[in-house]
């Protein structure tokens, strides 16, 4: 059975062009075992006859369009085409293609496409991924750095972009100990470590992936694992299962008594974890009037640290710490620890009693009871019918006047006011023939009675 090579083409950004002597490099890609980097000339390679299957990685510049590959026979293979031929796979990324080809053709090939200049072929032989194991005693809060390490046959792999590729992922499953608290809890994704020189990264495409990352979640026991993956291979490390325990601290509380005092807070440490003479303390406590203090506790050969807090009065002060000090094995280690809490309840107002006098009982004077006037039956039923009378009157008005358009027209009896008409207009005609007579009855009486006298 022919031996299965892996060669993966990497195009590289480098400082300084080809020379003379790297051009001379350019040979056939043979299947010796080891990582063989050399220039990529007019974006062309050779592959030889003994390989039965290739990785091909083509770095190019950010979203551009895939690349095209042409075989020795002038035939192109495209990342469309990819899906209907079984013995391609093509991964298009946004900065990268990775070709699979499966007995690829012997002889020389091309890549046509906007590929990174100056570009590199590497032959890659076995990957393995060599991990630090975690420590033993570790516990909740703590800060973790790890280190991993892609190798190429037992060597560190020089193709940078290749580093930038890939990422080394780190998780926890748990064992599903019932004896601990993560039972249960299953897998806790934790981090993902990237070889730019960011972050904890020391080194950027150094091919070390250094890291840190926070315990930050149940303790228990649990089986850690650490792998790198791709579109087309995966390498995974697991490691002894290990125990997270508690935060090795314990907290007491005392409040102040007398007014000027300071409320007092005791961190007790455990010495069958840790060296309690290397234990430095550092952190920020928040006071319920929205004030914040800064505070260094420095080591000692005891066991507890005592915590000075002013007193505001009743409400909450959190308490935000970091450690930092070696374990009982001499790893040093440094750890964020939950927020403490510490919290004066909000005191009860107590009203004085009033003093009562003894004095006689108070004389009780019965109030008068007014009972509510009762409407009698008889009115009530007069009234409910007077009503319904008075509604029926004004609906016959409104129906005669205004939908029969009839006017009303009301016929009073006045026997008595003609009568009496008649009476008055008699009167006035005899009063009337009556007037002539005494006219002439006093211009008689005048002509008689003459009772002026003359002069002589």
């Amino acid at each position: 059975m022919k031996t299965l090579l892996v060669v993966s083409l990497f195009l590289i950004a480098v400082c300084f062009p080809p020379d003379a002597h790297s051009v001379k490099q350019v040979e056939e890609l043979k299947g010796s075992g080891k990582q063989n980097e050399i220039p990529l000339l007019d974006n062309r390679f050779r592959v030889d006859d003994k390989i039965d299957e290739i990785k091909l990685i083509f770095f190019r510049r950010p979203g551009s369009p895939a690349v095209i590959l042409v075989r020795p026979d002038g035939t192109k293979y495209f990342a469309i085409n990819a899906v209907r031929n079984t013995s391609l796979d093509w991964y298009d990324e946004l900065n990268y293609d990775l070709v699979v080809i499966r007995n690829p053709m012997p002889g020389p090939w091309q890549v046509i496409g906007q590929i990174m200049p100056e570009s590199r072929i590497v032959v890659i032989g076995e990957l393995s991924l060599k991990v630090e194991p975690l420590p033993k005693i570790l516990f909740q809060g703590e800060t973790v750095k790890i280190t991993g390490e892609i190798l190429n046959d037992g060597e560190p792999i020089r193709a940078n972009l290749f580093k930038d590729a890939v990422s080394l992922n780190v998780s926890f499953v748990s064992t599903n100990n019932e004896n601990f608290e993560n039972f249960g809890a299953g897998i806790q994704q934790v981090t993902e470590f990237k070889d730019d020189g960011y972050g904890f990264d020391e080194r950027a495409k150094d091919g070390v992936f250094t890291g840190e990352f926070t315990l930050n979640f149940t303790p228990g026991e649990w089986r850690p694992e650490l792998y790198i993956t791709t579109d087309v291979l995966e390498r995974r490390v697991v490691q002894d299962t290990i125990v997270v325990h508690e935060p090795p601290f314990s907290f007491t509380s005392a409040e102040a008594t007398e007014e000027g005092d300071d409320h007092r807070i005791t961190i007790n440490i455990d010495d069958k974890l840790l060296k309690a003479e290397t234990v430095i303390m550092q952190g920020k406590i928040y006071y319920p009037n929205g004030e914040e203090q800064v505070f260094y506790l420095d080591s000692n050969s005891t066991t507890a640290r005592e915590l000075a807090l002013q007193d505001y009065g009743w409400g909450r002060y959190n308490i935000e710490i970091s450690v930092f000090g070696s374990t009982i094995n001499d790893r040093e280690f440094m750890a964020t620890l939950p927020t403490y809490l510490f919290e004066i309840e909000r005191p009860i107002e107590v009203i004085p009693e009033i003093p009562v006098a003894s004095v006689s009982e108070p004389e009780i004077i019965p109030v008068p009871v007014v009972k509510p006037k009762v409407m009698s039956t008889g009115l009530m039923v007069s009234l409910i019918v007077g009503g319904n009378l008075a509604i029926l009157f004004i609906g016959w008005l409104c129906i005669r006047v205004f939908v029969q358009n009839k006017p009303l027209k009301l016929k009073l009896n006045l026997a008595f006011l003609n009568k009496k008409k008649a009476v008055e207009s008699k009167k006035a005609e005899q009063q009337k023939s009556d007037e002539p007579e005494n006219s002439s009855k006093n211009d008689k009486s005048g002509g008689i009675l003459n009772l002026s006298m003359s002069d002589d």
